[in-house]
């Protein structure tokens, strides 16, 4: 399995401390050795790295790891290759423009060969040959069919709810997507998250030694998220998200929150928390 990262913050914060610990897994701590990525939107822009080696030998992610890139939403990926080779192409986070918008996609799972194929593509292809960016391109097909700029987040929130128990049925389908005014994780069978806000503490990487306190970093009025397939810190307390849960983030909050009780045939729930 990959694993996924992501940030969503109130204030341009940088993923520092986070990506260090992120990239120790790949190949350090853990066996995901295939590619990493790393995408920060910045304003309406977006700055992206992405190596195909092994994060934990990369000079490209030492040079995020000592470079504070401010922003409030951070999507990042360490890849263990299932579907496709090891290739810049194959690495995630993969983006896409829709309604003058930087989409950014990051999926940790495998989806059945012959199933997800079959999942109809619009004007948007993958460029390389995984899993997880065909769905990608599928599921902008869906929001750019059934949504436009000018509909509301909710009803755009529903429509990748709907696509995302479509890929649990497929496979493993845990992912991170935005456009850059939010930030959805979806768990399939693995995620977590912890939010930060004041009276920050002090907290220690699980995968490498580094220790720091949040309360000389920030200020009283910040609000940071992190998600991650796994803890990284051992010293706070993750919150396990359920199999099939679907969070929305904005600025470091919870904004709506949908569970496995919507069904495709059930009306939508315009953002509003359904069990």
């Amino acid at each position: 399995m990959c694993q996924l990262m992501g940030m969503s913050a109130n204030v341009p914060t940088d993923a520092i401390f986070s990506f260090t610990g992120l990239v120790q897994r790949g190949g350090g701590t853990d066996i995901h050795q295939d590619g990493w990525g790393i995408v920060f939107y910045r304003g309406k822009g977006i700055q992206t790295f992405k190596d195909p080696e092994p994060s934990v030998a990369s000079d490209i992610a030492s040079l995020v790891s000592s470079h504070p890139i401010r922003s409030e939403t951070v999507i990042s990926h360490i890849r263990q290759a299932n579907v496709g080779g090891i290739g810049l192409e194959n690495t995630h986070p993969f983006c896409r423009e829709l309604w003058g918008r930087n989409w950014t996609f990051a999926h940790n799972g495998q989806l059945d060969a012959e199933r997800f194929v079959t999942l109809p593509l619009g004007q948007h292809r993958p460029i390389g040959t995984t899993d997880s960016e065909h769905a990608f391109c599928w599921l902008l097909k869906r929001i750019a069919d059934q949504c436009s700029a000018d509909s509301k987040d909710e009803i755009v929130w529903d429509v990748i709810h709907h696509c995302a128990k479509t890929l649990h049925v497929m496979g493993v389908s845990n992912f991170l997507l935005s456009d850059g005014r939010f930030l959805v994780a979806h768990c399939s069978n693995r995620l977590n998250h912890i939010t930060r806000r004041a009276p920050f503490g002090k907290a220690t990487l699980k995968d490498v030694e580094m220790r720091v306190d949040f309360g000389t970093e920030t200020t009283p009025k910040d609000i940071v998220t992190v998600i991650a397939t796994e803890p990284l810190t051992t010293d706070e307390e993750w919150q396990a998200m359920d199999a099939q849960e679907l969070l929305v983030f904005s600025k470091g909050e919870i904004i709506s929150r949908y569970h496995t009780a919507l069904t495709p045939e059930s009306p939508t729930n315009h953002g509003k928390v359904i069990f």
